[in-house]
Order: C-alpha cells, then structure tokens, then sequence
C-alpha cells in the first residue's frame, strides 16, 4: 500500500522542540515521520527555526529534498553549500557538519541505515593431513 502525504510543505508536523545539536540558543525543531520499514528506512518532513547547529550522520545515509527556507551547509573540512527551495541534499553516512538555517527550513527526508555488521566468522579449518 502506499502511502501519501498531501502538500508536504502545509503538513502538520509534532510539536516544537530545542534543537539538542543547536549552538544557536532558542532555535527548534518538529517533524513528522510518514513511514518507517523494518530494514532501517524512515521518511518524513522536518522543520527547523533558524540558527546554527552541528550535524553528523552516524551509521545512516540521508537524502532531502527542500520544500522552504534557506541554509547553509559546510561539511568538515569541505567548503560551504547555500541550500534552498528545490534542492536535493544527500548526507551520506560518516558526514559531519555545521547547518546554518537563515529562514526557517522544511524539508522531506529519507534516512537509510547501514547493515548491521556481520559477526566476524573463523575461517574453516582444514582437515588434518594423513
């Protein structure tokens, strides 16, 4: 079954909140998440007021797509990135950063985790010589 969510850039999202990775005192954020699969798949929309707040994508990827506002985002160690209306961003997993919301930002996001890894095997062993 699919599932729709109409005029995702209107939707009601949860309610506000401080952003805990904010270095912007004041700034919030909600959202509403759409669908989840077992597999570690989540989708949903996200807003955050503006300000400034650090971002590391630790054992997922994300992929977002911006309905409103504008930011600026600066990988570590890389060189800034204006984002705005229209704009697909992908953060993929092991990406840190600093977000730089100017206008209140909303945007849809998929978030993929990463396999669990698997458990570490012995190589077989041999059978004795004769």
């Amino acid at each position: 079954m699919a599932v729709v969510l109409h005029r995702a850039e209107k939707a009601e999202l949860g309610a506000f909140a401080p952003k805990p990775t904010s270095t912007t005192e004041g700034q919030q954020e909600a959202l509403c998440t759409v669908w989840t699969a077992p597999e570690g798949v989540e989708a949903g929309v996200w807003e955050a007021t503006p300000g400034r707040f650090t971002a590391t994508r630790e054992g997922y990827h994300e992929v977002c797509q911006i309905l409103s506002g504008r930011a600026t985002v600066t990988p570590t160690g890389g060189e800034p990135v204006e984002i705005g209306p229209g704009d697909t961003l992908v953060t993929p997993a092991g990406w840190t950063g600093v977000w730089e919301v100017h206008e209140t930002l909303r945007k849809t996001y998929v978030t993929i985790d990463l396999p669990a890894s698997p458990p570490a095997t012995l190589p077989a062993a041999r059978p004795a010589a004769s």
